[in-house]
C-alpha cells in the first residue's frame, strides 16, 4: 500500500502579493484563490512562516543591493492565511524563524527587541514567543499539524548566543524551549527541526550529532533540498564529489534513509524547488521527491513542501527564480504544471 504523505506548498508571499494587487488564474483563464488552486493541483498541506517583529511594509534590505519581499509574516497576518488553509481542509505547518526577517544558514539574526538579552532571557523569549503565537492560533481554532522550531538552523539560532560551534549546549537549550512551548499549547502537534543541505553530510551531521548528544527534543527531522543550487555550488567547489552523485532520486533516498536510521526519527523535505523556467525538470524533481518519501520503510517519510510556488522571478525585487508560476498579464499569475505532479500520488 502506498504511504500517504504531506504534499505541501509554502505560501508565505500570498497575502502580501494579494495586497499589492496580484491575482492568479486557473487553466481556463478564470481568476481563482491561489490556495484553492494549489489544492486543486494536489496540495494537501500548507507551510507558513512566522517572524518576531517584521518591518511593517514587509520588505527587507538584506544587502546594500538586495531587497527581499518577506510576506506578511507577523502572527496576526499569518493567522488570517492559516484560517483560509483550514477552511479548505488542508493541513498546516508553522515555521518559526526567531528573527525579524528570513533566517537561513547564512543569517540567524537576533530580533531587534531581543538584542541585549542574556542567554537565560533569550530562552524565555523563544519559549514565550512560541507559546503566545500558538495560543493565538488555538484561540481561533487553528491547530497546526506541525511546527518548525527554527529554519535552516545548521549554524544555530540567535547567533552568536546559539552558535553550534561556540555555544553548542546553549543552542540545544534554545531549541528545547521552543519544543516545550509547542507541546504545552498544542500537545498533539509534531515538532520539526529543520536544516539545509540534505545532500551534504558534512554540513548536516555535526548539527544532528550535537543536537542529540545534548538532549535535543524533536519529533521529525526536516531538510531543504535544492538541486538547482547544489549543482552550481558543488560543481564549483567539489566537482568530483558532485559528478559521483548524479542519480538524484537514488541519492536522495540514500541520504534520507541514512539520517532516519542513524537518529531514529521520521524525515520530511521542508523545502524544495526548481528553476521556474525549467517546468519539465522541476515537475520530475517533485515526482522524485514524492516517490522517495513514499518508499521509505515503515512510513518514515512524512512529506514534501515546495517553497513558494505561487511566484516567478519577474515579480520579486530579488528575482528569486525557483517559483512555479508564470506571469501571464498585468499582475496576473498562473501556476505551471509543477504542483500537479502531486495528483499522481493522491
Amino acid at each position: 500500500m502506498t504511504q500517504k504523505i504531506a504534499l505541501g506548498a509554502d505560501l508565505g508571499w500570498v497575502s502580501q502579493l494579494e495586497a499589492l494587487g496580484y491575482s492568479w488564474i486557473d487553466d481556463a483563464g478564470n481568476v481563482t484563490d491561489p490556495i484553492l488552486r494549489c489544492r486543486e493541483m494536489g496540495v494537501n498541506a500548507v507551510r507558513l512562516r512566522i517572524f518576531v517583529n517584521p518591518p511593517k511594509d514587509a520588505f527587507w534590505k538584506k544587502k546594500e543591493d538586495e531587497t527581499c519581499m518577506l510576506g506578511y509574516c507577523d502572527a496576526e497576518s499569518v493567522l488570517a492565511v492559516a484560517k483560509r488553509v483550514k477552511e479548505l481542509d488542508m493541513d498546516l505547518m508553522l515555521d518559526f524563524h526567531y528573527s525579524d526577517h528570513f533566517a537561513d544558514p547564512m543569517l540567524q539574526d537576533i530580533p531587534k527587541a531581543w538584542e541585549n538579552d542574556t542567554d537565560e532571557e533569550l530562552e524565555g523569549r523563544v519559549y514565550g514567543h512560541t507559546r503566545e503565537v500558538l495560543k493565538l492560533f488555538r484561540e481561533h481554532g487553528v491547530i497546526p499539524k506541525w511546527v518548525q522550531v527554527g529554519n535552516e538552523i545548521n549554524p544555530g539560532i540567535l547567533l552568536p548566543h546559539g552558535s553550534r560551534k561556540t555555544a553548542p549546549k546553549q543552542l540545544v537549550r534554545f531549541l528545547n524551549c521552543g519544543y516545550d512551548a509547542v507541546k504545552e499549547v498544542c500537545p498533539d502537534t509534531q515538532v520539526i527541526t529543520h536544516v539545509a543541505g540534505v545532500h551534504n553530510e558534512e554540513w548536516c551531521m555535526p548539527f544532528w550529532d550535537n543536537f542529540f548528544e545534548n538532549g535535543g527534543k524533536t519529533d521529525i527531522l526536516g531538510f531543504s533540498y535544492y538541486p538547482y543550487w547544489y549543482e552550481r555550488l558543488d560543481t564549483a567547489f567539489y566537482p568530483e564529489w558532485y559528478q559521483s552523485k548524479k542519480d538524484d532520486q537514488k541519492m536522495l533516498r540514500g541520504w534520507l534513509e541514512m539520517y532516519q536510521q542513524k537518529y531514529q526519527k521520521p524525515v520530511l523535505i521542508a523545502e524544495v524547488g526548481g528553476e521556474d523556467t525549467d517546468v519539465d525538470g522541476t515537475y520530475d524533481l517533485m515526482c522524485d521527491c514524492v516517490e522517495v518519501l513514499q518508499s521509505l520503510p515503515d512510513g518514515q517519510g512524512l512529506g514534501v513542501f515546495y517553497w513558494e510556488p505561487e511566484v516567478c522571478r519577474e515579480i520579486l525585487p530579488d528575482h528569486y527564480l525557483l517559483g512555479a508560476a508564470r506571469l501571464v498579464g498585468d499582475k496576473t499569475l498562473q501556476y505551471t504544471k509543477v504542483l500537479s505532479a502531486y495528483k499522481k500520488y493522491i
